[in-house]
């Protein structure tokens, strides 16, 4: 009919703008964050601003960066992994925010420490030990680290706090703190790596308090409508799965005080966004976490392919996967936004083909693309 715009489904759902906190984003498709390791000497470069920018110009709303380690020397284990301290590295990370914003979209940083996942001995500090709550980098393991001190735990809350505040400084729109898949956030969160005995062992409350310092640390450091999220899986790399929670009253005990600290989102990670997390529901786990603590959430996991990840790391492709579900999800408000990785990672123009439907030019993840920054 002339005169009348057809949209499709997945534009009409997808496209509607959320605020988050004091941030507007233009729609509801986030990028995930995704390892890299394309920025030598921990400094991200031209290619790395134009990775970002070609996504956000293609339709991303909201990106969320790959893993940067913060200001504590044993956050990390690559020098090409980049760094979210220091002046050539957050130079760097300036121009990123500006190219993103320039192409039409928002930007947060990932910060991340990875604890007992560490290898000593490897860049960017050698002699920096592995740390973790009790010096285990998995359930059942033998101690090959250090447990951290008090100071140890002030030294890192402090890290990400100060990483926090460059990041509003420099121009970015937001941080996301990442507690998940079993990095030293999250193995203070999960039983099998915390045995401590003081405030930050126990139960589920008490694992939780050295997550909550450092999300009520960042808070203080921001402004007020500076928005925080906050990324927590079940699963962990060590142990695909573990369960930090059974029942959703004992995911409640680990995401109230987070959520009281002060996350604005809560960006819950899940293999397969479209499994429900516990008996009796559909809800996946960012559907229960925003039944739970009344918070924003973007939902994550194998979007738009037939495979998850952990294969793709194996090299084993995935074939296109409709969305029909997820849109489903996202109308009935089950959660807020998708993070979308592998497909963005093979195809930086998926965004717009989807908005467009256009589907029928999406390709296929092949695991080769993590090999490129395309």
């Amino acid at each position: 009919m002339t005169g009348t715009t057809i949209t499709s489904r997945a534009a009409r759902i997808l496209s509607r703008p959320i605020t988050l906190n004091g941030l507007t984003v233009p729609n509801r498709i986030a990028m995930a964050p995704m390892t890299r390791m394309f920025s030598p000497g921990g400094i991200p470069g031209d290619d790395v601003r134009s990775y970002y920018a070609r996504r956000a110009a293609a339709g991303v709303g909201l990106i969320v960066t790959e893993g940067t380690y913060v200001g504590h020397d044993s956050a990390g284990q690559s020098d090409r992994v980049p760094r979210f301290h220091g002046e050539d590295q957050l130079a760097g990370w300036a121009k990123v925010a500006e190219d993103v914003h320039g192409a039409g979209g928002t930007i947060v940083p990932q910060l991340w420490h990875i604890g007992m996942v560490r290898n000593q001995g490897e860049a960017p500090y050698p002699e920096a030990p592995a740390v973790g709550p009790s010096g285990l980098a998995t359930a059942g393991a033998e101690v090959t680290g250090k447990a951290m001190t008090q100071q140890d735990l002030d030294d890192v809350v402090a890290a990400f706090a100060q990483a926090a505040a460059d990041a509003e400084r420099i121009g970015f729109d937001g941080v996301e703190l990442h507690g998940a898949h079993g990095y030293l956030v999250d193995q203070f969160l999960w039983e099998g790596t915390n045995r401590r005995t003081d405030a930050y062992g126990g139960d589920p409350v008490s694992r939780t308090k050295f997550a909550a310092e450092i999300v009520a640390a960042v808070r203080e450091k921001v402004s007020p409508t500076f928005p925080i999220l906050f990324r927590y899986s079940q699963w962990k790399q060590q142990d695909y799965t573990a369960r930090l929670a059974e029942t959703p009253q004992e995911l409640e005990a680990v995401l109230a005080p987070l959520a009281a600290a002060g996350v604005d989102v809560f960006h819950a990670s899940t293999r397969r966004y479209w499994l429900p997390e516990f008996e009796g529901s559909d809800l996946n786990l960012a559907g229960w976490t925003k039944k739970l603590t009344g918070k924003q959430t973007i939902s994550v996991g194998s979007v738009g392919l037939d495979g998850d990840f952990v294969n793709a790391f194996k090299g084993e492709g995935s074939e296109v996967k409709g969305i029909d579900n997820l849109l489903d999800r996202l109308e009935s408000e089950e959660f807020d936004m998708v993070a979308v990785g592998r497909a963005l990672l093979q195809d930086p123009e998926w965004a717009a083909k989807v908005l467009a439907d256009r589907v029928e030019e999406l390709r296929p993840y092949d695991a080769a693309a993590i090999k490129t920054l395309s």
